[in-house]
């Protein structure tokens, strides 16, 4: 999913009444209508009938028949007055019923999760007093369709293949102030039943990641229910989805900036070692866990915002096989301009500068490494001179440990 919107509307907003229905019934349980009057009632008391009996029980109802504009969380209330409910039954236009809760005295009831936005429902509701003689009530009404909606996005493809380090970045693009609702409203799925956690940075940003790295193989499937999530004061989540995604092979490399060497581990065995150039004094590269966030193959690369202008330091590079790192631009690359440094001193401006030709070609240790590669994998950066790397620079978010995450 790389965005995700929907449309909207204005929906007013009724306040909730409360509807009473007290209904007479036999004392089979079922409902019976009112009792009929005049001479052929008069006819069936002198005969030795009886009129029901009218049931003691009252049903209250909120939202009240006929509301519009209903909140999808908290406004649908069902009580019971002099018995207790014996059946409530919550519909949508398809006939799927919402799933309830009953009180443990048997006097209220309401739904367990949130109901759609712009969408009519209606409420059947039986309850029995003391003497078992039922009372039925009903309410139709319709949720509110949203004013305002929070766009989301996240970096995740439908059945794309990820590798061990993959954290799921989900980005709004209105801030988010009732973040518990919408981590509630983002759950995952795993085939190995590995648990997610979220993580948020500011107010638009969420990232979820598990304690660990994830195992090989796993399928997973993020559950998106946020359509009728209140995000904010009158803003509403914008889809409701299901994305899977597949973890593929483990492939994580130690980068140790020290030797210039890089060890490459799949699968747990190492299958590589790959020389590299890292930044040099005043430009050192992070430390810490930095993850494949993007293959950009051939990508353009300047200093501005790297260097002073007149320093003398300046570059304005294409480079082959570039795989971003960080937001802030981290790279592992392809690097041909550098020569003898690679394997033996730092020279860049903080990325990490793999040997390769000028163009790029799969035959040399860069693109090779690049090929082998895949999003979500694992570069980690040790024994550089540089601080650790940001957790929200990037999916950086492996340097915060689990019980601060």
């Amino acid at each position: 999913m790389k965005a995700m919107r929907a449309g909207h509307a204005v929906g007013a907003l009724a306040g909730a009444l409360v509807l009473m229905v007290t209904t007479a019934g036999c004392s089979t349980g079922s409902a019976k209508a009112d009792s009929p009057t005049g001479p052929a009632s008069a006819g069936a008391a002198a005969s030795g009938g009886a009129s029901p009996a009218a049931s003691a029980a009252s049903i209250a109802i909120e939202p009240a028949n006929g509301t519009t504009g209903v909140k999808p969380t908290g406004a649908v209330k069902v009580s019971a007055a002099n018995g207790k409910l014996t059946s409530v039954k919550v519909t949508g236009p398809d006939g799927t019923e919402v799933p309830g809760e009953l009180t443990a005295d048997g006097t209220g009831w309401a739904p367990k999760a949130g109901l759609a936005v712009s969408t009519a429902y209606t409420v059947d509701a039986l309850a029995e007093d003391a003497k078992g003689v039922v009372a039925n009530a009903r309410s139709t009404f319709t949720t509110l369709t949203p004013d305002k909606e929070a766009g989301t996005s996240d970096n995740i493809a439908d059945d794309g293949t990820y590798g061990v380090g993959m954290i799921v970045s989900v980005r709004f693009d209105r801030s988010v102030k009732n973040k518990e609702a919408v981590e509630a409203g983002i759950t995952f799925e795993a085939s190995d039943g590995t648990k997610v956690k979220g993580h948020w940075f500011g107010d638009k940003r969420v990232d979820f990641r598990p304690e660990n790295y994830w195992n090989p193989g796993t399928k997973v499937t993020i559950h998106y229910k946020l359509k009728n999530v209140e995000t904010a004061p009158g803003v509403y989540g914008d889809v409701d989805k299901d994305e899977p995604f597949t973890i593929g092979r483990s492939q994580v490399s130690t980068v140790d900036v020290s030797t210039h060497k890089m060890a490459v581990v799949r699968d747990g065995q190492q299958v590589d070692t790959v020389a590299f150039t890292a930044g040099k004094p005043g430009y050192d590269t992070w430390n810490g866990v930095m993850v494949v966030e993007a293959k950009e193959g051939t990508t353009r690369m300047t200093s501005a915002g790297v260097t002073k202008e007149g320093s003398g330091d300046e570059y304005d590079l294409v480079v082959p096989h570039a795989m971003r790192l960080t937001d802030s631009g981290t790279y592992v690359h392809g690097n041909s301009w550098s020569g003898s440094a690679i394997g033996s001193s730092n020279a860049s401006h903080g990325c990490i500068g793999v040997t390769d030709t000028k163009s790029g070609s799969p035959s040399t240790p860069a693109g090779k490494l690049y090929d082998s590669s895949l999003v979500g994998d694992v570069f980690k950066v040790v024994n550089s001179k540089g601080p650790v790397v940001d957790a929200s620079n990037g999916l950086g978010g492996w340097n915060i440990p689990w019980g601060q995450w």
